[in-house]
């Protein structure tokens, strides 16, 4: 995923924006970014879901501090959904602070003055064709960033987003996921804006998961951040046998990342993607195949189809994940 200049012919590193509600899966795929030398993190975006967005704020700083990535700007998001109104905040998956109640000391940084969309236009006008974002959270910025500067979703390079479940049961109720739940209306501004798409669902996440096995692994293993992830991960591990009594945890966030530089351990399938807004369904997402010519107009009719992923070669994408995980 890295792109060669014609003059140096040298391999230049893929430019990747983080939009993120940090959030115990979201930390572990920033630091495994951070952990990535084929990327250039241009900064994080924060945005409400795991917790508020003035606490997304202040883990992604903190987080920025603990890989020593100090020059890494963040940027804070939208504190509602496009809607308006009081964010669902699920502070019951991942701790009172996001990061499994380990109430770490406060960050020293700073926050960047920008808003989130303005950083997100600024940035894909300032490198058009080269910029990537990895959408972990609600919509929010991404859908603001897209009213902002309709030129956006021509300029940026590719967007991944973790959300959805695709004829699949969701996570917040039978409908729905809940990145998408948080913010269906931005979803579904950004899923029919044109702009080259690649979501991945829970029907793919739930697939991949560290075992008790694989948390151990990891807690004595000689991992740069082996010892904060094992840390946080105790408060979701919890949670996830009691949501659903599985002894480990998935692992949505950090598969995601694997789509984004590892696309080819996944088969995608094309559709044009439609949120629902309203009705006992809200958050629903729902993929027309293409497999039938309808006879008329429908919501789906005229948009630019998006790519799902399908499957996953589970086996080497726990690995890619266990790997950087415990990187050194």
């Amino acid at each position: 995923m890295e792109s060669i200049d014609s003059d140096t012919r040298l391999v230049l590193p893929e430019k990747l924006i983080i939009d993120t509600d940090p959030g115990i899966d979201d930390s572990m795929a920033i630091l495994m970014a951070f952990q990535s030398p084929q990327l250039e993190v241009l900064g994080l975006t924060t945005i409400f879901g795991n917790l508020s967005t003035e606490d997304a704020t202040r883990n992604a700083l903190l987080l920025c501090e603990i890989a020593g990535c100090h020059d890494v700007p963040v940027v804070e998001g939208s504190h509602e959904p496009l809607k308006g109104g009081k964010p669902h905040v699920a502070d019951f998956v991942h701790g009172s602070d996001g990061l499994g109640n380990t109430y770490l000391p406060p960050p020293k940084g700073k926050k960047s003055e920008k808003s989130a969309s303005e950083f997100l236009v600024e940035k894909v006008s300032q490198y058009p064709g080269e910029v990537s974002i990895l959408a972990l959270g609600p919509l929010t910025n991404l859908a603001l960033a897209i009213k902002r500067d309709a030129s956006f979703v021509s300029k940026v390079k590719r967007v991944v987003v973790l959300g959805g479940a695709f004829f699949a049961a969701g996570n917040v109720n039978p409908a729905a996921e809940a990145n998408i739940y948080g913010d269906p209306e931005a979803a579904d501004v950004v899923f029919t804006s044109g702009a080259d798409i690649v979501v991945v669902g829970i029907n793919i996440t739930t697939q991949v998961m560290l075992t008790d096995d694989d948390l151990s692994e990891l807690k004595d293993s000689r991992g740069r951040h082996a010892k904060f992830l094992s840390d946080i991960c105790k408060f979701y591990r919890d949670w996830h046998v009691k949501s659903d009594g599985v002894h480990g945890i998935f692992l949505h966030d950090p598969v995601s990342f694997v789509a984004l530089i590892r696309p080819d351990l996944f088969t995608f399938k094309k559709g044009v993607v439609r949120v629902e807004t309203q009705g006992i369904c809200v958050g629903h997402t729902l993929m027309d195949h293409g497999l039938k010519k309808w006879n008329s107009s429908n919501p789906w009719s005229g948009y630019s189809p998006i790519s799902v992923a399908w499957t996953a070669e589970v086996p080497k994408v726990l690995k890619v994940i266990k790997d950087l995980l415990m990187k050194p």
